[in-house]
């Protein structure tokens, strides 16, 4: 927060993982688990913010289908941690999310959403079918409609695909719904008053949340360390605060690079920031690190020290989250400048 990014739109991608567990796992359960069938397991549920990559909010839960009430739970949890900076929300979630305690959850927030939609079948109009591009067949739809239970109607979107242009199984893309003799579908409810092929186009954006969870598993996410399921899931937040940690370190080593248009794993980036040829000479109460001049990644390097110590130095800096909207403290605005990212 006090790297002076100030972002007044962030998407919130929520996923759900499996972690397969062998022995007697307090927790550990029967459900689906696509890699192990029929194995136990426990199955956390992480969001993320997709445009800092950065963990918002979590918890390792047991492995059990989550339940609407704790999406609920979770997205109200989000209030407290967004910055009064951000002016919109837009929450992201799979067909395993799907239900009006979690609708209701992102409109008392004020929050918009796009969520899978599942076990659903809007009454579109057959009229309102319409094509974007050059491809003819792939057709949109939309329609209000109040499913069984829920307090109010709400807006759904709709993509339908020939069977025969199925797209390649190797690609992020989630059929969740029903299917005729001639189309597979994909619904979503949302609150966006957008052409509903740009609705899931921005939806499409969340395949990213994917690849974030399976580096937060290489990280250690994936290591179940005791039976006892408090003490994995006090693991699983050290784990991700880790993950975070070294979000920020990149961050902080990229501060004049933020358009980059592809960003380092922490695998990659640590291998960079950290694993150089130097020495650690100490004397004079002084600890140095030295390293050639014509070291690969050096400006980098230099960079993330730099910032490093001026932290160091006014320690004040991070004292509260609030200096991500107000504005940095004055030795940060010598080298930081606020950019907005709509």
């Amino acid at each position: 927060m006090s790297l002076g990014i100030h972002h007044e739109r962030i998407h919130i991608d929520v996923d759900t993982t499996v972690e397969t567990v062998y022995g007697l796992i307090q927790g550990a359960k029967r459900g689906h688990n696509p890699g192990h069938r029929g194995k136990k397991g426990l199955r956390p549920v992480l969001a993320f913010v997709a445009e800092t990559r950065e963990y918002l909010a979590g918890k390792l839960r047991r492995g059990e289908t989550i339940s609407g009430r704790e999406v609920a739970q979770l997205i109200l949890s989000f209030g407290k941690l967004v910055p009064s900076c951000v002016k919109r929300v837009i929450v992201r979630m799979d067909a395993e999310m799907y239900s009006w305690a979690a609708v209701k959850a992102c409109l008392r927030l004020r929050y918009e959403f796009i969520i899978s939609a599942k076990r659903t079948r809007p009454p579109f109009d057959p009229k309102g079918w319409y094509s974007v591009g050059r491809n003819k067949e792939i057709q949109y739809n939309h329609c209000f409609f109040q499913p069984s239970g829920w307090e109010k109607a709400c807006r759904f979107v709709a993509q339908r695909i020939p069977k025969e242009k199925e797209s390649d199984p190797r690609e992020p893309v989630q059929f969740e719904l029903f299917e005729d003799d001639r189309y597979k579908y994909r619904i979503f409810v949302t609150s966006l008053p957008s052409k509903p092929h740009q609705v899931i186009q921005e939806y499409d954006g969340r395949a990213g949340a994917e690849s974030l969870i399976g580096e937060a598993k290489r990280e250690g996410l994936a290591a179940i360390p005791t039976q006892k399921f408090q003490s994995n899931q006090a693991y699983f937040q050290i784990v991700m605060f880790s993950y975070n940690l070294w979000r920020y370190m990149i961050a902080f080593a990229h501060l004049n690079d933020q358009e980059q248009k592809t960003q380092n794993t922490i695998h990659v980036s640590r291998l960079k920031l950290l694993f150089i040829a130097a020495k650690i000479v100490s004397g004079k109460n002084r600890i140095r690190v030295n390293y050639s001049s014509h070291l690969s990644g050096k400006e980098r390097l230099d960079r993330l020290i730099h910032n490093l110590d001026i932290l160091r130095k006014h320690p004040e800096i991070l004292n509260s989250p609030i200096y991500w909207h107000q504005g940095c403290q004055l030795p940060m605005q010598k080298i930081f400048c606020m950019k907005n990212v709509a």
